[in-house]
């Protein structure tokens, strides 16, 4: 009977011991880097390919690639028909850190890893055939988690001649947007309850005059809320003095959300 109490006892001490350092050594190993995951020339990539970053101060610079390091040392990039470079993973973890910047220290703990495509997809996820349309998603049930970004358009929404579009912060607004469950357009880590009716008044008459063709917006913006947030979000970043001239009420609610003013850098 002694024995047995003793070694019940060990039992007792030893399981809830064991299970704190499990859990220690799974938590430190998702957040251990992979080897070879963050470039040796981030720094220098970003300089040369994202404007965003160029427009920064030097201490902001340098809080914005840790956290494009420490993105990358968190989330899985694969690629799927295509090579995934060096550039490749800086620019996708570039889009991720533009909408959230002023948010420090920020997770995506609604996304573990990302497929990237060489060009457009169909809803099954094949990048074969004539119904590819496709340009980037954010997965949903047995995807949840997943993002899948098209290569070409990644690459296209850091060159001179993007426009208003840059499919991947378009598909990380939807991830912030989802931090409350919804993908609704209504971001409540971004929106405070004061502007929620602003941003909805001020949404529903954009879509009409999008509708309506009245308005310079990417159509794509009317199909529903959270793509209005998502197709805005873009042009907020991309070309926000021409947004702050042609819609000042729109511009300064994105302002308000993501809690940056890009116009005012540009100028």
């Amino acid at each position: 009977m002694a024995f047995n109490y003793e070694f019940g006892h060990m039992l007792a001490v030893f399981i809830p011991v064991a299970l704190v350092l499990f859990l220690f050594w799974w938590f430190y190993r998702r957040r251990k880097p992979a080897a070879g995951a963050v470039p040796a020339d981030t720094r220098s990539l970003l300089d040369e390919h994202v404007r965003y970053y160029r427009q920064l101060t030097e201490p902001e610079q340098q809080r914005f690639a840790e956290e494009v390091e420490s993105f990358l040392g968190h989330i899985h990039i694969e690629g799927v028909g295509t090579p995934v470079d060096d550039l490749d993973k800086v620019l996708i973890a570039a889009s991720a850190v533009i909408p959230i910047f002023s948010f420090p220290g920020w997770k995506y703990r609604n996304l573990t890893n990302i497929i990237l495509y060489p060009e457009t997809f169909d809803e099954h996820y094949q990048f074969e055939g004539d119904r590819r349309n496709i340009l980037g998603m954010v997965g949903s049930g047995h995807m949840n988690g997943q993002m899948l970004l098209s290569r070409s358009a990644l690459r296209a929404g850091f060159s001179e001649h993007s426009g208003q579009s840059n499919t991947a912060i378009h598909e990380f607004v939807h991830l912030v947007d989802k931090t409350d469950g919804y993908v609704d357009g209504l971001p409540e880590s971004l929106l405070h309850n004061s502007a929620s009716l602003p941003w909805l008044q001020v949404m529903h008459e954009e879509i009409q005059k999008i509708e309506m063709g009245h308005s310079e917006i990417n159509p794509y913006a009317a199909m529903n809320q959270s793509e209005f947030l998502a197709v805005t979000a873009e042009y907020f970043f991309e070309k926000p003095e021409s947004m702050q001239e042609h819609h000042p009420e729109l511009y300064r609610l994105l302002s308000q959300m993501f809690k940056q003013d890009p116009a005012a850098r540009e100028s």
